[in-house]
């Protein structure tokens, strides 16, 4: 069941808000937080209910072992059993996620003809795997204070998060779901709540699956291996680089508004990326409690920065590259993940050699340069993560980089002049910009135009929302909530205007068109 869709928002949704708040007000709590499990249970259910089998024993399996392994015993049997939790863990993550990959590779690699079936992946897998592995470590640490199965469960299956994150800690949610107030309905939480959401979905519907149409014209072709054009090729990646912005962006905040309408706050978890000024700002902009997992489950267990300088950047490539794998079962995805720790390690060297050189100070001009040149890296890496292969990805750079020369407007030939044989010798064709017909040129670039103003100088939504605390540890760093003052959401009339057209845009064009999925489901 998508969040897009007319079933979760007109009948899922409202049915389990009610409910939920009517049985919030029986005296035992475990009524309104029992529904909200199985409510849950079902809306993971409603793709394939054959997966529910496998996240039910996946929760059953990690609540036993760290209330009766990890939590009981002493301490040299409770890291055996830490060790053997995560790895199991990673075991059925590996499995549904990895094994065909890796016996493809196996089979390309040593000519050998071992046959898998293709394996269906279930849905959320990574998101509930990596949520169950920080509550094995927080167990084994002794932050887990509470071993209530229902909580536990609840905690590991909410519908907000369960499909695309944000990944939660036990301990910052646990405190907010045994609050009396989150089982009552209030009408700020609600209101505040279903802004968000709907905010989000207008992002989703409206920008990211209008935008998509551009990057699937352009990255299909070169999966085909049709030559591109300098113009088409960056129209293609920027698309792309948009698309997946605003339906991740969408999302975050749908399940942020999700949350909130009961009133549970989620931690941030996109924070304007694209208003970093490097790659280093970049991470800690975007997919924040994905990062937080990596730093903190990855990063610092190999060594962090505590071993010198060559050791440190060899943990950072290490953690990127499996952060690339996390993401999907192929090379393009490793090398989307070791193009972002070659960008982390080079920045650490660039930001080393400042220092040294005493060049600390920035200007506004610098700024700028910084975030075009960082936001045109991110581009780049994109093209690897969005493309079907790799001679795909490099079809399209290929392109971006004028190795295939650039093609110009017809009619510019005769308004050159003298200029046009010069042309000719470095390459330059007049066979027009976009020749391939693969996207509508005018009406595309305005498009993009205003999404890369957009992603850069509007406030997000957290901003937008943040006289109500929005989320977790808000505000972030990096947030500029004081300099829209006038901007901010208030529960008046206007701003229900607002939000009722962006609903309805939203709620119009899900009408007429097909509801895609968002794109980090398939992750």
């Amino acid at each position: 069941m998508l969040f897009n869709s007319f079933e979760f928002i007109f009948l899922f949704l409202p049915i389990t808000l009610t409910v939920y708040f009517l049985a919030g007000k029986a005296q035992d709590k475990r009524w309104a937080l029992g529904w909200l499990l199985l409510a849950s249970l079902f809306f993971y259910a409603w793709w394939n209910p054959k997966n529910l089998a496998i996240i039910v024993a996946s929760v059953c399996f990690n609540f036993i072992l760290a209330r009766y392994g990890i939590h009981r015993t002493d301490q040299p049997r409770r890291k055996w059993y830490l060790t053997f939790g995560i790895a199991a863990n990673l075991a059925l993550l590996g499995y549904f996620k990895y094994a065909n990959f890796f016996v493809d590779n196996w089979n390309a690699l040593g000519g050998s003809a071992i046959y898998l079936p293709h394996i269906i992946l279930p849905i959320a897998i990574s998101f509930f795997t990596f949520q169950q592995i920080v509550f094995l470590v927080e167990a084994y640490r002794g932050q887990a204070a509470d071993y209530d199965f229902l909580h536990y469960a609840l905690l590991v299956t909410f519908f907000p998060h369960l499909i695309a994150g944000p990944i939660v800690h036990y301990r910052e949610m646990l405190t907010q779901f045994t609050r009396p107030s989150v089982r009552r309905f209030a009408a700020s939480h609600f209101a505040v709540g279903i802004t968000i959401f709907c905010i989000g979905l207008f992002k989703k519907v409206i920008i990211a699956d209008g935008v998509a149409p551009v990057a699937n014209s352009v990255f299909g072709a070169a999966a085909s291996q049709i030559p591109l054009t300098f113009f088409e090729a960056w129209t293609g990646a920027l698309a792309y680089t948009f698309q997946l912005y605003f339906d991740f962006s969408g999302y975050s905040d749908m399940a942020i508004g999700l949350a909130r309408m009961i009133g549970i706050r989620f931690p941030m978890n996109f924070n304007s990326p694209y208003k970093a000024t490097n790659i280093i700002e970049f991470w800690r902009r975007w997919h924040i409690t994905l990062s937080r997992f990596l730093r903190d489950y990855l990063y610092i267990p190999l060594g962090g920065n505590r071993n010198g300088a060559i050791r440190r950047h060899l943990n950072l490539l290490v953690t990127m590259l499996l952060g690339g794998l996390w993401h999907g079962a192929g090379w393009t995805f490793v090398i989307w993940g070791g193009l972002h720790g070659f960008y982390l390690i080079t920045n650490h060297f660039w930001q080393a050699a400042r220092g040294m050189l005493g060049l600390n100070r920035t200007t506004l001009v610098g700024r700028a340069v910084a975030r075009v040149f960082t936001f045109g890296c991110v581009v780049v890496a994109w093209v690897f993560f969005r493309a079907e292969s790799f001679p795909a990805a490099l079809t399209i750079l290929n392109s971006m980089f004028l190795r295939n020369g650039i093609s110009l407007p017809h009619q510019l030939p005769g308004e050159l002049g003298v200029l046009h044989p010069l042309l000719k010798l470095a390459e330059v064709r007049f066979d027009g910009m976009f020749p391939n017909g693969l996207v509508e040129p005018y009406s595309s670039v305005k498009w993009l135009v205003v999404l890369g103003l957009v992603a850069w100088f509007a406030p997000n939504t957290q901003e937008f929302m943040s006289r109500y605390r929005p989320a977790l540890r808000y505000p972030a760093p990096g947030s500029t909530a004081y300099r829209y003052g006038w901007l901010l959401w208030r529960p008046n009339v206007a701003w229900s205007i607002v939000v009722a057209l962006l609903s309805a845009l939203a709620l119009a064009n899900m009408w007429i068109g097909d509801n895609a999925e968002f794109i980090y489901f398939q992750f």
